[in-house]
């Protein structure tokens, strides 16, 4: 009963998030709060300015890979507290995880929902292309839902399930920081990421990250996808303990 009340409440939330961005279009609250969101940032993007070059920086292809050290040093925290069994499924979980970033990935590829990323929508937008010479990313013709926030919301929603409210909130923090990037250059709406991550999200995971079916999963990796001796190789071999 509890489970099923955990997915019906994750469906109707995302759901809930998709109508409302929806039927509202270019007149309602998304529209004005993205609308906001975007000329804050956009109108600090000022040619020669620190924040240009945080910016810019953080925007670089080479910097999607620190966010995934960083949850990957989360991860490695939690890892090292457990024993050989809790460690085995870890890396289990961990595989299961990838595979569910990459699938609801791709999935929003089928929303009924496109649009061009806002630095290209306002005609006004200062762009950062042209107050830098980085080779920086600011712009997307179809930035719903952002790819970034999907991987980063699951990574939080894994943690909770597994590890409890602190590694949440640790992963809540690193989805805030790093999905923050795409939306101050303009590469992503503000809804791009907590409307349409977000909604797929709730709804795929609340299946998918159901006590049941992740722990069937993890069970699978466990027996038909990880070769034993990785687990040799990281001394996680119980019949050697």
């Amino acid at each position: 009963m509890k489970n099923t009340l955990r997915i019906a409440t994750l469906n109707l939330i995302g759901i809930i998030l998709l109508a409302s961005y929806g039927l509202t279009g270019q007149e309602g609250f998304w529209f004005k709060l993205d609308t906001a969101v975007f000329y804050f940032f956009n109108s600090h993007l000022v040619k020669g300015s620190t924040f240009v070059d945080v910016v810019a920086f953080t925007n670089l292809r080479i910097f999607d890979a620190v966010p995934i050290i960083v949850m990957g040093l989360l991860y490695l925290h939690y890892y090292l507290k457990e024993d050989i069994e809790g460690r085995k499924k870890m890396l289990c979980v961990g595989i299961v995880m990838l595979f569910a970033a990459i699938m609801f990935k791709q999935s929003g590829r089928f929303l009924p929902i496109s649009h061009q990323s806002p630095s290209l929508f306002f005609e006004d937008a200062n762009r950062l292309v042209n107050l830098t010479d980085l080779p920086t990313k600011d712009s997307s013709n179809n930035s719903f839902p952002g790819d970034h926030g999907v991987m980063l919301m699951i990574f939080a929603a894994f943690m909770a399930r597994y590890y409890g409210l602190r590694a949440f909130l640790c992963a809540v923090v690193v989805t805030i920081i790093f999905s923050m990037p795409r939306i101050a250059s303009g590469a992503h709406w503000f809804s791009d990421i907590y409307v349409g991550s977000l909604s797929i999200v709730c709804i795929g995971l609340s299946w998918l990250g159901s006590p049941l079916v992740s722990d069937m999963l993890a069970a699978f990796v466990d027996r038909f996808i990880i070769p034993k001796r990785i687990y040799q190789v990281l001394h996680l071999d119980r019949h050697k303990q």
